[in-house]
């Protein structure tokens, strides 16, 4: 049976983003607290989805995005240092742990993913560190229903588990695109030739008109770095290399400032490269969106995608839908200078037909509007169709969670 979504096109007036005077924009990098429990969750997550599949053969009930992490205490030292008390990692969420009699060992399942996801910090001793406790409890009988409940249309397709929205923009602006490539690259690539410097990296951007000011924080690894002078030095080659990437992205003057409250008493230097080791804390669904940064100055979720179930969650779905529909549109449809999308599910509807799907046009130029209309309206439709492929892309780790 052919579905008719309630899908709107709006076409607005307002300042494009990059004329806009003021713009701010955050990237929380891999080993920020908040980023490592965004990163353990969608690994608990992903790890049950494939042992339900295995032993289940489907997916069952979960949602483990209620991952808390308490700081360590470490004593960090030009040359060494050691960490004095481990960090304390509590997994916490729902997950159905029996099926057809057999018990499902979640809680083995859930530490050995946490653990497995934080060698991703290369300088942390996952076993010496960190303490990784599971308190997965089980789901809601009211949830696990809805979970359960399918289409009669469509046996296949899962009924939404929440009223909750899904909010996405694209294209990137030039601020956000050196907020999120200034992390990722110097992850990717400048890390490996250079020891010193930690996972845990903040990057804000802030451009005003003409001028954009990067103000990078790095947890500089200790053991690395012998004296001052050598950590200034460490820190002017980050300097330019972040310098160097950002003018990749534009031509408008770039200053960048890295570990802002250094002095030559006190700087930014850690044992293991992330500042949890001592005095920061972190909680899932607090840092990045799905499209890896933090924009006020756009319209955004509140809602954490990492950890959610990825069959019928729409706090999660819905906001990695669309992203997906966004960029299509502004790839796909001619003319279309900015495009917001909106998406709002209802709870025990069928998760590909939301209560209404929206989207928000800028254009370039005065162009056909009826077509451009009809085009965003069928690549809206045709990613909702598809809605179940968003579920194999988080599985497979093929989309950007955090």
């Amino acid at each position: 049976m052919e579905i008719k979504r309630n899908i709107k096109v709006e076409f607005v007036s307002r300042e494009p983003i990059e004329k806009q005077e003021i713009e701010m924009v955050e990237r929380k990098g891999l080993g920020h607290p908040d980023s490592l429990c965004d990163g353990v969750a969608e690994a608990v997550s992903v790890a049950l989805c494939k042992e339900y599949r295995r032993k289940c053969g489907m997916i069952l009930h979960h949602n483990t995005d209620k991952v808390q992490l308490v700081a360590g205490r470490s004593n960090p030292r030009y040359g060494g240092g050691e960490v004095i008390s481990p960090i304390y990692i509590l997994l916490g969420g729902r997950a159905t742990r029996a099926f057809a009699g057999d018990e499902i060992p979640v809680d083995i399942v859930a530490m050995n993913a946490a653990k497995e996801y934080l060698k991703k910090v290369r300088n942390l001793d996952v076993d010496r560190h960190v303490i990784v406790d599971s308190k997965l409890g089980e789901g809601s009988s009211d949830l696990i229903e809805v979970f359960k409940g399918k289409c009669e249309a469509n046996p296949e397709m899962p009924m939404a588990n929440d009223t909750s929205f899904g909010v996405a923009h694209a294209p990137l602006s030039e601020t956000e695109s050196i907020a999120l490539n200034v992390e990722n690259r110097v992850m990717e690539e400048y890390r490996t030739k250079e020891k010193a410097i930690g996972e845990d990296m903040k990057v804000m951007a802030l451009r005003e008109k003409d001028i954009i000011t990067l103000t990078v924080g790095d947890a500089f690894v200790s053991r690395y770095v012998d004296e001052y002078e050598q950590y200034e030095a460490t820190k002017q080659r980050l300097k330019e290399f972040v310098t160097s990437i950002a003018e990749e992205y534009t031509t408008r003057e770039v200053n960048t400032l890295i570990n802002m409250a250094d002095t030559p008493d006190s700087v930014y230097i850690t044992v293991t490269g992330t500042s949890a080791e001592m005095g920061d804390d972190g909680g899932a669904g607090r840092g990045n969106r799905c499209n890896g940064l933090i924009t006020p100055s756009r319209s955004i979720s509140m809602e954490g995608a990492s950890g959610k179930n990825p069959v019928n969650h729409t706090g999660k779905i819905y906001n990695l839908l669309a992203n997906k529909m966004a960029t299509d549109i502004v790839e796909k449809v001619d003319g279309v200078r900015e495009v917001s999308i909106k998406l709002l599910s209802e709870i025990g509807r069928r998760i590909d037909d939301p209560k209404v799907a929206t989207a928000q046009l800028l254009m370039k130029s005065d162009v056909n509007r009826g077509a451009v209309e009809q085009n965003v309206k069928r690549i809206t439709d045709e990613w909702l169709s598809n809605i179940a492929e968003i579920t194999e892309m988080v599985i497979r780790g093929e989309l950007r969670i955090f």
